[in-house]
């Protein structure tokens, strides 16, 4: 959806619905392997208590874990220190969780969203930041590519010709659940919480929303012992595969037909144009400082200065018009001015703390900065 130019308030609600979706799926596995295990016992009140120790816990732990670390890393100024930490949030918190009875998935998640907006912030300069970012894609890339290998050791074509029938139960039963799901969720939230996700987010949000690598990890995660196990994992099998290439593959015709593209494509073009001229404008400086140190002939400084001037000046006709084509681009200049205003308060903030020249409570002062941002989300 990224690489479509969908909008970015989709891809977060995309995004953090499965998250959390993932964490509550690993809950209900559980729970349900457990019934034939004769680990779980079958009745509401007992499944209701079960998941809310297993949330419960989960969300105590990471919270611990993700806010201790996140004040750690004021005491670092090392990217790889820093990502280390992260990376030992996490797996210290999938463990330490599972261990004391609750959800490690759901655990990582809370961790990770701690993490990433309130410990980056408070004490990752941006270099870092970015770094950790990268690695964290890297590590999700490779996961998911070893998962999807998986598929493919896996699966036996005689074995989803088998189960054709159960694979089209699922699946409708799966496109069925999501209709109620996420049409009736969405509207309690429009209702109490003012979310006003409109219904061509909402039926993206149903038809987008992929089943994948999580559901391969649990179907393998069987215990021999359970009877038709081999028939589950290719019901799960046929279920992905029709989700990645039937969903997967008309996502962007859908997001068109919706109308939810409109003008995306023409903001990105337009936030290229801004980030190759503030790079140009970035070398234009370092060209005068180099001058100025006599670390450059001043013809040289001529010739280069003014192929600089002549992209600058190509790439502000093109904003130009851009501008006069689709006026309200001028708009995403003005978030953009604000977002970066608000990085720079929050980021002195935290050098502040990390040299110890302020005592105060960081959170507090980041808390009032975020509200300055985005006072509808705060």
């Amino acid at each position: 959806m990224k690489e479509l130019g969908a909008p970015k308030r989709l891809r977060v609600l995309m995004e953090g619905e499965s998250l959390f979706n993932d964490g509550i799926a690993v809950v209900a596995f559980i729970i349900l392997v457990g019934f034939p295990m004769g680990n779980i016992e079958i009745s509401p009140a007992a499944i209701v208590l079960k998941l809310l120790l297993f949330t419960g816990i989960a969300v105590v732990i990471a919270g611990i874990i993700g806010f201790g670390i996140s004040y750690l890393t004021q005491r670092f100024d090392s990217p790889l220190v820093e990502q280390s930490l992260t990376l030992l949030a996490a797996y210290g918190t999938y463990v330490v969780t599972e261990d004391l009875g609750g959800s490690g998935v759901i655990g990582v998640v809370v961790v990770g969203l701690i993490l990433g907006n309130f410990g980056s912030r408070i004490g990752m300069n941006p270099r870092s930041r970015l770094i950790v970012s990268e690695f964290w894609e890297f590590m999700a890339f490779l996961v998911n590519s070893i998962v999807f290998l998986l598929i493919g050791a896996q699966i036996e074509f005689a074995s989803l010709a088998t189960n054709i029938k159960p694979i089209a139960v699922s699946v409708l039963a799966m496109m069925l659940t999501r209709v109620i799901s996420t049409f009736t969720l969405t509207a309690i939230s429009n209702t109490l919480a003012k979310s006003e996700i409109d219904l061509q987010n909402q039926t993206m949000l149903w038809w987008g929303g992929l089943r994948g690598s999580v559901s391969i990890a649990l179907v393998l995660s069987v215990p021999v012992a359970i009877p038709e196990r081999e028939n589950l994992i290719a019901t799960v099998f046929g279920v992905v595969l029709f989700s990645l290439l039937f969903q997967g593959l008309t996502t962007q015709p859908l997001l068109q037909w919706l109308g939810l593209l409109k003008d995306q494509p023409l903001r990105e073009e337009y936030l290229q144009l801004v980030a190759r001229r503030v790079a140009l404008n970035r070398v234009q400086n370092h060209l005068s400082q180099s001058v100025v140190k006599q670390e450059l002939d001043p013809d040289a400084y001529q010739h280069q200065a003014q192929l600089i001037k002549s992209k600058l000046e190509a790439i502000t006709t093109k904003t130009q018009q851009l501008l006069s084509q689709e006026p309200k681009l001028q708009e995403l200049t003005i978030e953009l001015l604000q977002e970066e205003l608000v990085d720079i308060e929050a980021e002195t903030y935290a050098e502040f703390v990390r040299s110890g020249r302020l005592n105060t409570q960081l959170s507090t002062l980041l808390s009032e900065v975020m509200e300055e941002k985005d006072p509808e989300t705060a």
